[in-house]
């Protein structure tokens, strides 16, 4: 019928024809068209589209907040994770790490610094040094030094804050977990590593997990704090109480952001990241400092340790460094007084603290809130 039909029209208009090819050709062009789809438009279109709907999700989180409703933090899979690794954090840090001990011309400095002040409110009336001239690079302006007198270190409690930050969490260590912040945790043992100096402590009952490797004394508890140090915070950190650093492990690693947004989003952000755990002895037992690095903040310094390199080109993935401050000579191990300068961070970062304490040890502290060196953060 169709045949008929074509055939008869085609005598009765015999220059029909051409349209029937114009349009096969039409149609064959349309579809060279759409064959051709360009990569990066799309590419961007999908990403844009995942990043608007994930932020429209964030955005009801909050609102939800606001209202006292309590949300769950949502978690980064497996895959999210592995593509954050992607970006080369540790080759940007180290070029930022370049960048900043390139001295800057007299001229430059002060609008240089005076962006930054802004940006991020820094107090340069504590700093030691209030002229932005006498800062010759970005790196002595980020490792600026405190007047004395503004950070008085708290003598009435036994364990004071080591930075200037915002505390992510706080409290006691349950089942081998940390949490990094409200709902998110970590393992302890990846976080430490494992316990390696342990036959050199005696130990009041034998330990069934690695938790009670830790706990040395019977009626102790282990607690941990986190302090986050924003890049408008003090970078200096120090000592939180008198005790003996006897061993620092350090563990290369990815140099993820820390900030408080990423670690509600990503497990075992801290397990992750480039750290330098600084582990002895208190009076209550065992104590220790970790240094946690971010991006940007590959450079991890511990004053009394000339040894330690961070941040390295290349690094075998799970592995880490051990090094033993005793010796025949040294039983004691190095012994730091509260408040005594222990380190520095090259940007801002995250000071882990995790220690064994009396049962009745409680912390002064609300999650969130600003503290700055030298505050207390508990006593028995």
């Amino acid at each position: 019928m169709f045949v008929f039909l074509f055939n008869k029209v085609h005598h009765l208009c015999p220059n029909t024809s051409f349209l029937f090819a114009r349009r096969g050709q039409f149609n064959a062009a349309s579809l060279g068209l759409q064959a051709r789809v360009r990569p990066f438009p799309l590419l961007i279109a999908t990403g844009g589209g995942y990043v608007g709907y994930d932020q429209y999700g964030r955005y009801k989180d909050r609102q939800l907040t606001k209202i006292g409703v309590e949300v769950p933090p949502r978690i980064a899979n497996d895959t999210q994770v592995a593509l954050y690794k992607t970006i080369p954090t540790r080759l940007l840090s180290r070029a930022w790490g370049r960048l900043n001990q390139v001295e800057l011309p007299t001229w430059l400095r002060k609008p240089v610094y005076s962006l930054y002040i802004w940006t991020f409110g820094v107090n340069m009336q504590e700093a030691a040094v209030e002229d932005l001239i006498q800062y010759r690079n970005l790196g002595e302006f980020f490792r600026r030094k405190l007047k004395p007198a503004v950070r008085p270190v708290c003598n009435s409690h036994c364990v004071i804050s080591p930075a200037d930050g915002k505390i992510l969490h706080f409290g006691r260590v349950r089942n081998c977990e940390v949490e990094q912040v409200k709902g998110v945790t970590y393992s302890l043992e990846t976080f430490l590593g494992p316990h390696t100096w342990a036959e050199a402590i005696n130990y009041e009952e034998d330990p069934s997990s690695f938790q009670d490797l830790l706990v040395t004394k019977e009626g102790n508890e282990l607690f941990h704090c986190v302090v986050y140090l924003a890049p408008g915070d003090y970078h200096c950190f120090h000592s939180p109480t008198d005790w003996r650093v006897a061993h620092r492990r350090h563990f290369p690693g990815s140099l993820m952001s820390v900030n408080p947004g990423v670690a509600r989003w990503i497990k075992e952000l801290f397990c992750h990241n480039e750290r330098v755990v600084l582990s002895g002895e208190w009076t209550h037992g065992f104590f220790s400092l970790t240094a946690v690095g971010a991006t940007n903040v590959g450079s991890i310094r511990i004053y009394f340790d000339k040894e330690l390199r961070t941040n390295s080109p290349r690094y075998s993935k799970g592995s880490y460094n051990d090094f033993s401050y005793l010796s025949n000579n040294n039983q004691e191990g190095v012994s730091m007084r509260k408040g005594e300068h222990l380190g520095e961070f090259n940007l801002g970062s995250t000071i882990v603290l995790l220690f064994e304490a009396p049962h009745d040890f409680t912390f002064n502290l609300k999650a969130g809130q600003k503290i700055r060196y030298g505050e207390p953060l508990g006593t028995m």
